[in-house]
């Protein structure tokens, strides 16, 4: 080594700017991790090429398809049209003609839902009718597709016949609908037929036919869900590409609104997905503990869409259709015109509002007063509502308990349950007539309280309470809001008020054989007495005052 030679520098060499060092690593250990890494880098590209295919799949199909489209017509989503070569759409564009396009919103909404049953309700105008049309379509192409459309009567059917004769021949040339047998048959093999069913018993036509789309134009024409569920029955296919599906239409009212209104519109908010219930129970339907695939899940899905009259342009623009809604009684109007599911006819507190009597759950002050208020009953349903007082005097029913067949103890526990964690009860209500005692045992009421839930009697004055709950409901003139407030979690509160209709004997009283358990749980709280209970003023006085303490030293 020279003097001119530079001196090796010790230590270890200097990583450069984002390099990891890997001192003390075996060359085994740097042999697996270069291993793992092109590993790494082997999958990310097939991962690259794999999409890459699908996406040319994805890409020969939608050609493919739309040659199709300009030999025998068909159906098109938009998304898929977008997605074609230039060359391909403008080809499309010169030899197709489009003859129908969905309205944005809930008619797009509706076309597109995967669910296995949807309703499509609502006010009247909203393209409901036309859409069902559209979506018998879906699987029009495949030769397994049999699609069976619906209304009530035959003559019903007549404007739907009329429509399909529009537009089924020009969006699949060769279709031809069989006059003999209302049955249309398109060029793929694929049939839909429409028909009706008047009575319960006409739906047994249908024994031991097969068909993948059912839809029921109007829906709220039948009385019962008995057609709705037995046809339910009769949708099945083996064939593996096509889904199966239940669709309808429907306007609030009708003689069926209230089994539709149960079993679509109560179980949960608009355009939310919900597994399907029992209408009578609320509780989901499920598979068999036996089931092969599906042991004890849920069935399928259901969904609601809201129409509207703004939905549909081609009405709501010139404003004589809006106009001709406006000039109907108020409860055909709210039903028609704003697609209200709540109004019924000769319903007793018309003036509850869905949309400002209804408010999602908070957390009610710890100083709020507290009300309980009780209906019991064993074969019928038990009802509890929990009701908190602010200041200004307004109810806010927080909490129901809903559910038949509690006898008194299992309803205390259930009650001391939900009230673990609440303030005492200022009031605690409960009918009168559970304190009725028939021989020498124990009447319900003594039971609740030997149970730890104590109540005193009811004031049941029926035509005092229906006034004072008018009363909360009305708006306030002062504030412009309601004196009472119902959580939406208050399910069946919110779902029988609105339609408890009025006595047929007595125009001042509501009919006593309709569901009115949650009713007369609220009556209850209403006509208790809130002399006792803080307020505004007295919350008000107590600002007021000056606090002058006793000893000026230690401030107390």
């Amino acid at each position: 080594m020279t003097e001119n030679t530079p001196k090796r520098k010790s230590g270890r060499p200097k990583l450069k700017e984002g390099e990891k060092g890997n001192y003390h690593v075996s060359r085994v250990e740097r042999k697996k991790r270069a291993t793992r890494k092109r590993i790494k880098s082997l999958k990310n590209a097939e991962a690259k090429a794999k999409k890459k295919l699908d996406s040319l799949n994805d890409k020969s199909a939608n050609i493919k398809h739309a040659e199709k489209l300009m030999r025998s017509g068909g159906l098109a989503v938009e998304e898929n049209v977008k997605k074609l070569p230039k060359s391909v759409r403008a080809r499309l564009d010169d030899h197709t003609q489009i003859l129908f396009n969905p309205n944005d919103g809930p008619q797009t909404d509706f076309l597109a839902a995967p669910e296995k049953e949807v309703l499509y309700g609502g006010a009247a105008g909203g393209g409901k009718s036309f859409a069902m049309l559209m979506d018998l379509l879906r699987y029009a192409h495949n030769p397994n597709h049999r699609a069976l459309l619906l209304r009530r009567t035959l003559a019903e059917l007549t404007e739907l016949i009329d429509q399909s004769r529009k537009i089924y021949p020009q969006a699949f040339p060769g279709a031809v609908f069989r006059e003999s047998k209302n049955t249309w048959s398109f060029p793929s093999g694929a049939t839909a037929l429409f028909s009706y069913v008047d009575k319960d018993t006409d739906a047994a036509r249908y024994q031991g036919q097969a068909f993948t789309w059912i839809g029921i134009d109007e829906l709220g024409h039948y009385p019962t869900p008995y057609v709705w569920n037995y046809l339910r029955s009769r949708l099945r296919t083996t064939d593996t590409t096509i889904d199966t599906y239940m669709r309808a239409s429907a306007n609030p009212g009708g003689s069926g609104g209230w089994w539709i209104k149960k079993m679509f519109i109560d179980p949960s908010p608009p355009n939310d997905p919900f597994w399907a219930t029992d209408i009578d129970t609320g509780k989901i339907l499920l598979h068999s503990v036996n089931h092969p695939q599906r042991p004890g899940q849920p069935l399928f899905q259901r969904r609601f869409i809201p129409a509207r009259l703004t939905d549909n342009p081609h009405l709501a623009e010139s404003g004589e259709y809006e106009a001709m809604l406006l000039s109907l009684p108020e409860v055909e109007r709210r039903r028609l015109l704003e697609g209200d599911w709540d109004v019924a006819d000769g319903a007793a507190f018309s003036e509850f509002d869905r949309a400002v009597h209804v408010v999602e759950p908070f957390e009610i002050p710890y100083n709020w007063p507290r009300i309980r208020a009780a209906d019991y009953g064993y074969s019928s349903p038990s009802c509890v509502l929990w009701g908190a007082v602010d200041w200004d005097n307004n109810f806010w029913i927080y909490r129901e308990l809903y559910s038949a067949g509690y006898t008194g103890e299992t309803l205390a526990e259930m009650i001391m349950a939900l009230e673990e964690f609440d303030p005492p009860m200022n009031i605690s209500v409960l009918d009168g007539a559970c304190w009725s005692k028939h021989g020498t045992g124990p009447s319900i009421a003594e039971t609740l309280t030997r149970n730890g839930v104590r109540f005193i009697p009811a004031d049941k004055n029926r035509m005092a309470g229906k006034i004072e709950l008018h009363r909360r409901l009305m708006m306030n003139e002062k504030t412009g809001e309601p004196r009472m407030r119902i959580f939406s979690t208050c399910t069946n509160l919110v779902r029988t008020l609105p339609t408890l209709p009025l006595s047929k004997t007595n125009s001042e009283d509501v009919d006593t054989k309709a569901e009115d358990h949650a009713y007369d749980a609220l009556r209850y709280m209403c006509m208790t007495r809130q002399t006792g209970l803080p307020h505004a003023g007295m919350l008000n006085r107590v600002k007021e005052q000056t606090y002058t303490p006793i000893n000026q030293i230690f401030g107390y």
